[in-house]
């Protein structure tokens, strides 16, 4: 996480809100911020990187793939994942950028467990990141209190023993891309002068219309897969939702019958950090997981896109 912390009370002195009012639509009480010249998402996920290489003894040299889940991505070319790659001397290492929005993670990690269960690949990691703070309009109240930066990083290895990703079940509409999207920046509408003074390079957000569908499209992500491997909602440890917004995790709970105490939340202190939010509460509860702990990863995001992972937790916090 970048260190500087952009509080409510901050906002405040910025855009027409409140803390009150932030607090009361989405839950958040602060989001971290990356700073400095020339910093982008591989600063964030080169650094994820190296924290999971220190924390599992793993020599660079012995990571496969990288695969890196972003809408942040530092260029439109080379890859962000090869960025991180060359950061963290993973020398032997081939890779690509998976973009999901807010899905993302799940999509690249359902994607590396494929690499995996191949045969192919012994050791593939996956990193979510994204610097919001590069494409919010803090002018626009309503996109520019909910969005944080921050990364997390996930190595996958094979296994034989029954834990680990066990199914995934990921969807998109296409219909959904006139409520979330960036208007410029693509081939459709390349950067001009023009784009730029009309702020068509930032988020633009129907939030009611978003809220609308991320509550049943998660629903329907985690039934699929608690029908498809004979799970009661009782069987799941963790629920892991996307941090979006507070009444949205709120909303998913309530629907699945879930008590909130089995519900990861980090929300408050990290904001909607689109890619890095499931890794981020992996890592913030990993100390309270216990191998075994069935757990079911939801996720909404522009397009639109959602999915779920199920996955047997594979070891002792």
């Amino acid at each position: 996480m970048p260190d500087y912390v952009l509080n409510n009370a901050e906002l405040e002195t910025m855009v027409d809100t409140t803390d009150a009012w932030i607090r009361e639509r989405t839950g958040i009480v602060e989001r971290r911020i990356l700073k400095g010249e020339g910093l982008g998402s591989s600063y964030m996920g080169i650094r994820a990187v190296q924290n999971l290489l220190e924390k599992t003894a793993l020599d660079p040299t012995e990571i496969d793939l990288i695969i890196c889940s972003t809408v942040t991505k530092d260029h439109v070319f080379p890859s962000t994942a090869s960025i991180i790659a060359e950061g963290v001397g993973a020398t032997r290492a081939w890779g690509y950028d998976v973009e999901a929005a807010c899905s993302g993670f799940l999509f690249g990690l359902s994607t590396a467990t494929q690499f995996i269960e191949s045969g192919r690949y012994k050791k593939v990691v996956i990193v979510g990141v994204d610097k919001m703070s590069s494409i919010v309009d803090y002018q626009d109240r309503n996109t520019c209190i909910i969005f944080g930066d921050g990364a997390g990083a996930l190595l996958l290895e094979p296994d034989e023993s029954g834990v680990g990703i066990l199914d995934f079940a990921n969807f998109s509409d296409g219909s959904g891309f006139k409520y979330l999207h960036m208007k410029a920046g693509g081939s459709v509408k390349p950067p001009s002068m023009e784009s730029v003074n009309a702020k068509e390079h930032y988020i633009y957000q129907e939030g009611r219309a978003v809220f609308k569908r991320a509550i049943p499209g998660m629903i329907d992500a985690a039934e699929a897969l608690l029908q498809r491997n004979s799970l009661r909602k009782e069987d799941i440890a963790w629920l892991v939702p996307h941090q979006a917004n507070m009444r949205i995790i709120e909303g998913v709970a309530q629907r699945m019958e879930m008590p909130m105490e089995r519900v990861m939340v980090n929300i408050t202190r990290y904001g909607n950090t689109t890619d890095a939010t499931l890794p981020l509460c992996l890592w913030d509860y990993e100390s309270q997981l216990r191998r075994g702990d069935n757990i079911l990863l939801v996720s909404f995001g522009g397009g639109f896109t959602w999915g779920g992972v199920y996955l047997k937790w594979a070891y002792g916090g």
